[in-house]
């Protein structure tokens, strides 16, 4: 089968194209023929090795020292199923999927790969194409993640950094079902996109800086790590989530936070689960979740849609197009 393989950590260019062997699935897996995946920035961020020098070591013992132990990457993907396990009983051949590979060894960027039946593969929503449902498992999961660890109520002010992004588009739609009245921040450009979303008022940081407006919100969520809990600290209300889906060893500096501030910190990687996936796909067939698309690139141009999303200006999600 046809594969992306990272050959080394560097540049997109040591993304290539490489025949590599069909994997076959063994007695509780499904075969998925996968037809859409997508890049985000945890996947150009394993090519390049961007990690806090803290992290370097457990990073590379995780990922792999002098090049990737996993080198095809992808966490989520769309597909068919094309072949079960004997002892597979909730799948069958036939069946329309989305899924995360996050909990097993990423691989989305290659024509086929093998997932347990019980991880975190759902049925696809009939209504989305394959390349619309492949933005569910990190991008949504991710937001729904953060946002029910802050215990999101009806009524609260949430304020969603990034909100154009994958995670940032899903984010809004998700508070706002969630009952919440949202306010997103985003650039100039795509102000009317995430008024669209559903935010109640959008902050466009190339003119303001949310943090010294005034306004104080239960909720802060980060999607895209360009703040600290220390410039937001004073736009949190008492007892308020500072939440950030980039901030690396924020278990313990969240619990001092709490101690001194009286506010929350949490961070770090939202590991998909199947309920949660279930639970993105019923809201998605009630119309109630629409992913977000930016561009679409064929498998053979994922060094590509890598440097498109390292520039920091995507909307939405990149998908990769890997069978018709």
């Amino acid at each position: 089968m046809k594969a992306m393989v990272a050959t080394a950590y560097g540049s997109p260019e040591v993304l290539q194209l490489r025949e590599v062997e069909k994997p076959a699935p063994r007695d509780n897996e499904l075969l998925i023929k996968v037809h859409a995946s997508t890049v985000n920035a945890g996947d150009t961020r394993m090519r390049s090795f961007t990690v806090p020098p803290l992290l370097w070591l457990p990073a590379r013992i995780a990922l792999g020292f002098s090049k990737p132990r996993h080198p095809i990457f992808g966490m989520e993907l769309a597909g068919e199923v094309e072949a079960v396990g004997k002892d597979v009983r909730r799948f069958k051949v036939g069946d329309q999927v989305f899924a995360s590979t996050f909990a097993e060894q990423f691989g989305a960027h290659a024509e086929y790969k093998c997932l347990p039946e019980d991880g975190a593969v759902v049925i696809k929503p009939p209504h989305l194409t394959y390349a619309e449902a492949a933005t569910l498992p990190i991008g949504a999961q991710t937001a729904l993640f953060f946002l029910k660890a802050a215990g999101i109520q009806p009524g609260q002010n949430v304020l969603i950094n990034g909100a154009s992004g994958s995670v940032g588009t899903f984010a809004v739609q998700l508070a706002k079902y969630f009952g919440a009245e949202v306010t997103g921040v985003c650039s100039t450009s795509n102000v009317a996109l995430v008024q669209a979303l559903g935010a109640d008022r959008v902050v466009d940081y190339t003119h303001e800086d949310f943090t010294k407006r005034g306004e104080r919100y239960d909720i802060i969520l980060d999607a895209v790590g360009k703040t600290t809990f220390s410039q937001c600290q004073g736009a949190l209300k008492p007892n308020g989530y500072y939440l950030s889906t980039v901030m690396a060893g924020a278990a313990l500096r969240g619990r001092w936070y709490a101690l001194t501030s009286g506010k929350h910190v949490i961070g770090g990687t939202a590991v998909p689960r199947p309920e949660a996936l279930l639970f993105l796909k019923e809201l998605s067939e009630a119309g109630r979740l629409k992913p977000v698309i930016d561009r679409c690139y064929p498998l053979e141009q994922l060094a590509e849609a890598h440097r498109y999303v390292e520039t920091g200006r995507k909307t939405g999600n990149v998908v990769i197009t890997v069978t018709a």
